[in-house]
């Protein structure tokens, strides 16, 4: 399994990119800089601030380059707990307070600095209850606190309690007030921001440090979060001896820009918003079939058993190789086992499947060679591994990653029809692919239609190794729990199958089968109706878990199948049954009988009290 998060290490060949990156805040020698890395979800842009930080910090010392000093800031994990805005000046002065102790120089001006910050924090939270006050709203912090109290006082009479509530409100509302306005009474807000700039500078100056602040994860803030951060941004930015590094999908930051700034629909002036922060614009270069080829077998070079120095040997040998493929250059399992002696039989057989799998992943649609989801994927490969061994299922890592590829971006009805064909197959085997995959690996026309009339599909059909005369069911038994395993006997159609696994994988949705679950035969719902049961069996409450949903709309659909639900419930343990499952099936033809056997058992008093609620038609009465 990989862990999905940012890297220090380089999978993808990016240290040149950020090598770059550094550089450039290198030679701007002081002058304040702002570098935009931008980039889809998943693509490595943290990863990408990760290694411009390691970058810089193995130039420090060299040709009497100033030190860096980096902060790094996640507006993400402030969001709904604290400004982030504040958040970030807190951090930046924070940090600068640290170094000029540890240095021993600066240590006035960094706390100047300090305290500029928090009279700001604690003007916006004066300034902001005054505000409210003026537009006949309630106010917020300590001020609201107050409010509040002398609402209660005033409506309710004082008691002793409130009293002492009001006493501490208002003791902590003049301790942060003497503690935060010290010495500021007659500053105003931009005066004291012009100062805070100063003290800034001067801090950076005194220390003799360049501060890189790297901020990650701005995409993923909501709209006010994303702003209040880059406006947090543009009170420090181009300052003397500053360098941003400002990780975001473009495309989310204009969509922050128009859903907080009402009335701005042109993209272009949203655009201009963030471009105005921006000064240097550098995108995560996208990945080709050599690069995700590389970064799997990387992933799996580094899952192995390997010495962690054979390890990084193989890393630094396969990137510097990714430098050269524009010379024709390529990275693939003869070169990877070229940098290294005896590579263990298993890796061999991970590198083949990363071998093969690479064109797929860099040109199909559900991945498009993200480094995020061929991770995703790649841990699901894994998982479903371990299920086979531990339970003893002969499966084939490279038909398992196959199917799994089908399963992930497939047609859902062409991968529904595949399982039926499978359980169809008394030797669990998908014929029907044959003439496909001869014609696909030959590179001939396929004349495929719906629902297989797909690129993907020919793409796949070529992929090694062919189905056609291989048993699925192992590799379909591990993927069950995305595809129900349905034997030989059951011999469902395409449309019945595609429809358990509806009703199997969203069961809250299934009211909306009614109608297609009327027209499959009563020899295919009573197989439905038997896979259902056996994962309702796992059921240990029965008050509406969502199963049921999937049993009441097959029921409705073909009533035979409600007496043998009907059945079931009766046959639950007394201690699982819940009041809030009579109301429920209160309409069914089949619950008179069910509450009567409920009733004559051990079930708990609130469940026949919601029984006995029932009116005459058979259904609960509300009050």
């Amino acid at each position: 399994m990989w862990a999905d998060n940012e890297t220090t290490r380089d999978f993808l060949n990016f240290s040149g990119v950020a090598d770059t990156v550094a550089e450039i805040i290198v030679q701007a020698r002081g002058r304040p800089i702002s570098i935009g890395v931008s980039g889809a979800w998943g693509v490595g842009k943290s990863s990408m601030i990760k290694l411009t930080q390691t970058s810089l910090a193995n130039r420090e010392g060299d040709n009497d380059e100033k030190d860096f000093v980096f902060v790094e800031f996640n507006a993400w994990l402030y969001q709904g707990y604290d400004d982030a805005r504040a958040a970030l000046m807190d951090v930046i002065a924070d940090k600068l307070e640290e170094e000029a102790k540890r240095r021993e120089t600066g240590i006035d001006n960094a706390k100047d600095l300090l305290k500029r910050v928090r009279w700001l924090r604690a003007t916006k939270l004066f300034a902001g209850s005054a505000a409210a006050l003026a537009f006949g709203l309630p106010p917020t912090g300590l001020l609201g606190e107050a409010w509040s109290f002398g609402e209660k006082a005033l409506s309710g009479g004082a008691n002793k309690k409130l009293i002492e509530d009001g006493q501490t409100i208002a003791g902590d509302a003049v301790q942060q007030a003497r503690g935060l306005l010290a010495d500021k009474t007659d500053a105003s807000p931009p005066k004291e921001i012009q100062a805070l700039r100063d003290a800034f500078e001067e801090t950076l100056e005194e220390l003799g440090v360049t501060l890189v602040v790297l901020i990650d994860d701005l995409d993923r803030c909501l709209p006010k979060t994303t702003i209040l951060t880059l406006e947090a941004i543009r009170l420090f930015l181009f300052l003397k001896n500053t360098a941003f590094v400002i990780a975001a999908d473009t495309e989310m930051i204009k969509y922050a820009v128009r859903k907080h700034f009402e009335g701005v629909n042109d993209d272009l002036l949203a655009t201009n918003y963030f471009d105005k922060l921006i000064q240097v614009p550098i995108r995560v270069p996208a990945l080709g079939t050599q690069e995700v080829r590389a970064y799997m077998m990387l992933l799996f070079v580094e899952n192995s058993d390997l010495d962690e120095d054979v390890r990084e040997a193989i890393r630094a040998g396969v990137c510097n190789q990714l430098r050269q493929t524009w010379q024709g250059k390529r990275v693939d399992r003869a070169f990877v086992q070229s940098l290294h002696e005896q590579f263990p039989d298993a890796l061999v057989g991970k590198l083949d499947t990363a071998d093969r799998l690479a064109p797929l992943m860099t040109s199909a649609t559900g991945i498009s060679g993200n480094p995020r989801l061929i991770k995703r994927f790649l841990n699901a490969l894994a998982i479903r591994m371990t299920i086979s061994k531990a339970q003893g299922v002969g499966v084939d890592e490279a038909v398992l990653a196959k199917l799994l590829l089908f399963e992930r971006l497939g047609n859902p009805q062409a991968y529904a029809e595949l399982i039926a064909a499978v359980s169809a197959n008394e030797s669990g085997k998908p014929s029907f692919l044959s003439d496909w995959e001869t014609k696909a690996i030959s590179g001939a026309e396929l004349g495929l239609t719906q629902p297989w009339d797909d690129p993907f599909v020919q793409e796949w059909l070529a992929l090694p190794p062919a189905l056609s005369d291989l048993d699925l069911r192992g590799a379909l038994y591990v993927s069950r729990e995305h595809a129900p395993l349905i034997t030989p006997e059951d011999r469902l159609s395409s449309e019945a199958a595609e429809l358990l696994t509806a009703l199997l994988e969203q069961p809250e949705m299934a009211a909306s089968l009614t109608k297609r679950l009327a027209s499959v035969s009563r020899a295919e719902t009573t197989v439905m109706m038997d896979r259902l049961l056996d994962r309702a069996r796992q059921e240990q409450n029965w008050g509406v878990p969502p199963i049921l949903e999937a049993c009441l709309a097959l029921a409705e659909a073909d009533p035979v199948q409600g007496a043998r639900l009907a059945a079931f419930l009766r046959e639950r343990p007394a201690a699982q049954i819940q009041p809030n499952i009579v109301p429920k099936i209160a309409d069914q033809p089949w619950a008179t009988g069910v509450f009567e056997a409920w009733e004559s058992g051990d079930i708990g008093g609130p469940v026949k009290a919601a029984i006995k609620k029932r009116s005459k038609n058979g259904n609960v009465a509300v009050k």
